[in-house]
């Protein structure tokens, strides 16, 4: 039953993010927490995220200093993944994921050995389903009435550890 229950959980945040192009990573700096907006990769969310950058990029630094990350995506509805990043230098991954819209943007080809992959493997994530209107509009009224909007269900938080 637990595993069922991770599957079922996985395909909620996979439903909820596969439309999303464009995800907001978050990392650790020692003056404190930064975001930038990266590219998601399209391969279907299996608890792992994966995007592109280079070596010489901050996000590489952060990450090799602190691997605790945090990315959002907004939609049709919110998402918040928590997890560890990892720095992936693998050459056949980075062929399997490249694109030619990569060439453009990252000025360069899959096998420049500046090129890697930060792999995210995800802990938890939350969730605001916002694609129900009704429950929406329920969920501002008590939140402006100052009642409790829990029985509204609009956010659900759900541990994706392996």
């Amino acid at each position: 039953m637990v595993e069922m229950m991770k599957q079922e959980e996985l395909e909620t945040v996979r439903e909820l993010i596969k439309d999303v192009d464009t995800a907001m990573l978050t990392t650790v700096t020692e003056e404190g927490l930064v975001s930038r907006p990266m590219k998601t990769q399209e391969v279907e969310f299996n608890g792992d995220l994966w995007f592109f950058t280079k070596k010489e990029t901050d996000k590489y630094e952060e990450i090799l200093h602190d691997q605790d990350v945090n990315v959002a995506y907004a939609g049709k509805s919110y998402v918040s993944i928590r997890g560890r990043a990892e720095i992936i230098e693998d050459l056949n991954k980075r062929k399997e994921l490249w694109s030619k819209a990569y060439e453009k943007i990252m000025q360069t080809s899959f096998d420049d050995p500046s090129v890697v992959l930060i792999k995210v493997q995800a802990e938890a994530a939350e969730y605001w389903d916002t694609g129900n209107f009704t429950k929406k509009i329920a969920f501002m009224y008590k939140r402006m009435t100052g009642q409790s909007a829990k029985s509204t269900d609009i956010n659900e938080t759900v541990e994706l550890e392996k």
